[in-house]
């Protein structure tokens, strides 16, 4: 059977050595004071000193002690034989008996190893009383001393060792949870990252290359007859192509989109309504009312946005005859509105099929409305659709924003 003792530390092989130099020591010393007459039969207790010393060095050199708690016992049985033998032949074998407290308390479990310690201290104490011709207290005071000593020193360390084995679980724990923790926050960074990627692909790229595609169909059919028109097909395609690129290049840094790096979010959404118009030939008006305020970037960038993927979609599937963006600076709040007069869709029937539709009727794959929606959620805003087959949609943001926003008082431009 296996022991339950804790494994060996530093510190236990370096008590463990101690203790071995003390059983020398004190065997060495019982036959030193035989040898000068002190202490009984030289040859009597060199031989039991001897066999005691071959008993406890071999005890080391078997494994079978340090694993099983059966053969521990067995071996502290025999060395506990060889030390009776050397207590009657010389009294100062009981210095022996501290040695093997430690010894019992170590390899023999808590009750075992306290009842082995009393035996021992019992055995002690009745051997020196032999000797001496006199049974008193003063002999039995040194090996209870004793015995009380090493059962609170083996008690208290391993009291200590549980307490330091405990600890370092924890700690193992904790270093496990901060590496999974730390792995989690990877992983919902590289996911977060790839959602604002999408978002930003969805927004800029994918509009600007339907743009694109229009403006090239558009030179297509303008070809041969009208090749000045086609012209300048091409070369609005060419300026949204370059567009795209710069876009692109600011997305993945994650910078400022290049409409608002020097103008104001209304003249930003001033020029996508003109951009869109030429583009696709879509009127389209923009309305701000109340006192302009400066925005914080994070709100401009997604209302801008959420103005680019709304306009993109109904270009492409809405077959709109017009398109009104309304921006409205109110206390402490903004709001978006796009609205168009296309063939409109079902919103609750989009969202159930998985098939989600943008401003006009579905069809951007079924990120449109989400993403749109994510921009103004992670701002603490609200995103609300209305929409029915063949009414039109409208599309309504509202951000609240630091500071008190302006009047009443309406501007408007095309």
């Amino acid at each position: 059977m296996a022991t339950d003792r804790p494994r060996t530390t530093p510190v236990a092989r370096v008590l463990r050595v101690c203790l071995h130099l003390l059983v020398a020591g004190l065997l060495a010393l019982a036959v030193v004071r035989a040898l000068a007459g002190r202490g009984g039969d030289p040859v009597a207790v060199t031989a039991a000193a001897t066999a005691t010393a071959a008993v406890y060095t071999a005890g080391p050199l078997i494994g079978a002690v340090g694993r099983s708690r059966r053969a521990a016992a067995l071996w502290l049985a025999l060395l506990g034989v060889a030390w009776v033998g050397l207590l009657v032949a010389t009294p100062d074998g009981v210095w022996l008996a501290f040695p093997l407290y430690f010894l019992e308390l170590h390899l023999l479990g808590r009750r075992s190893g306290v009842a082995a310690v009393g035996v021992t201290a019992v055995a002690a104490i009745v051997a020196y009383s032999a000797h001496q011709d006199i049974l008193s207290v003063a002999p039995a005071i040194g090996p209870l001393l004793g015995a009380a000593f090493a059962v609170a020193t083996v008690f208290g360390y391993q009291a200590l060792y549980r307490e330091s084995e405990e600890r370092r679980r924890l700690i193992d724990e904790l270093t496990a949870a901060r590496a999974d923790l730390a792995t989690a926050h990877h992983a919902a960074g590289v996911l977060a990252e790839r959602e604002r990627l999408a978002r930003e692909i969805h927004d800029t790229l994918a509009q600007s290359l339907t743009s694109i595609q229009l403006l090239l169909r558009a030179a297509q059919r303008a070809l041969p007859e009208r090749t000045e028109a086609a012209g300048e097909y091409v070369e609005q395609a060419r300026q949204a192509a370059q567009d795209n690129l710069d876009e692109a290049r600011r997305f993945v840094r994650a910078l400022t989109p290049p409409a608002l790096e020097s103008d104001t979010l209304p003249v930003a959404l001033e020029r996508l309504c003109a951009t869109t118009s030429v583009r696709s030939g879509l009127p389209v008006r923009l309305h701000v009312f109340g006192e302009r305020v400066p925005l914080p970037v994070p709100h401009e960038v997604a209302l801008l946005r959420i103005a680019q993927s709304a306009l993109g979609n109904t270009v492409r599937h809405a077959g709109a005859g017009r398109a009104e963006v309304t921006l409205s600076f109110m206390a402490g709040e903004v709001a978006l509105d796009v609205v168009d007069d296309g063939a409109g869709f079902d919103p609750e029937a989009v969202r159930t099929r998985s098939a989600a539709g943008g401003v006009g009727a579905g069809g951007d794959g079924g990120y449109g409305l989400p993403s749109m929606r994510a921009r103004a959620r992670a701002l603490g805003g609200t995103f609300a659709v209305e929409s029915a087959p063949g009414e039109g949609t409208a599309l309504a943001v509202l951000l609240p924003v630091p500071g008190d926003a302006g009047a009443t008082q309406e501007e408007g431009s095309s």
